[in-house]
């Protein structure tokens, strides 16, 4: 398990901030584990949310192969892994939908209080959502799009591999993820995030600061490129 109180050292930056880092600290990270395509996020205000991925995958344009007490069960057990350790944690979920991807709408009102009452801080989806105005306060959401019907909508399966925008998700991966997107961060290389933000950000400043001056020219921001250099 990691420090809690890393993980909230890791909510104070945003998700392309994290991935910068990760470019120092896991360069070979730096074409894969984070979302490639849009997701829709109504709620561009909150937080950036930390927590371990809870992975599920869900269908939406026929009805569900299980019925009755079957069907019930399979969404308590799926309850209980969301709740289950590690926590905190943010459901990540596939739809499998293909060419009809967002068919049906599995996240709404109910889904999103449930889930927060559950402990969770979010969804990272590429199916849709719906339910904006009644959505669960303060649970970050990023979908494919937004849709008004759930149809068929049902769960496929649970705790297995998914692939969401773009990004490959194992259960228990730990996720950050804002209003830009999500990323993976290897629990191997997770503490070394902090330092690795606080020097991209002094780097940063050098040429920030020049550039909002007046006069700021060409010349002035090779000068801000070599003082780069010099910090470590």
């Amino acid at each position: 398990m990691l420090d809690p109180k890393l993980l909230q050292t890791l909510r104070t930056f945003d998700t392309p901030t994290i991935c910068n880092a990760l470019e120092i600290v896991a360069p070979e990270r730096r074409a894969t584990g984070f979302t490639v395509r849009p997701l829709v996020c109504p709620f561009p205000d909150l937080p950036p949310i930390v927590g371990f991925a809870k992975t599920a995958t869900i269908r939406a344009t026929h009805a569900h192969e299980l019925t009755g007490p079957k069907a019930r069960d399979q969404r308590i057990n799926y309850y209980e892994y969301m709740a289950s350790s590690p926590t905190p944690g943010i459901c990540v979920i596939q739809d499998l939908d293909g060419g009809d991807i967002g068919f049906g709408a599995f996240w709404g009102e109910v889904q999103s209080t449930v889930h927060k009452a559950l402990g969770l801080q979010g969804v990272v989806t590429d199916g849709c959502i719906r339910d904006i105005p009644q959505w669960a306060p303060g649970f970050q959401a990023l979908a494919g799009s937004i849709a008004p019907s759930h149809a068929h909508v049902h769960l496929a399966s649970f705790g297995q591999e998914v692939r969401v925008a773009g990004m490959l998700v194992r259960s228990g991966d730990l996720i950050h993820a804002d209003r830009h997107g999500a990323v993976v961060i290897p629990e191997a290389v997770a503490a070394k995030i902090p330092a690795a933000c606080d020097l991209l950000a002094r780097k940063e400043a050098v040429i920030l600061d020049m550039a909002r001056k007046p006069g700021f020219t060409v010349a002035k921001l090779r000068e801000a490129f070599s003082q780069q250099d010099d910090i470590h």
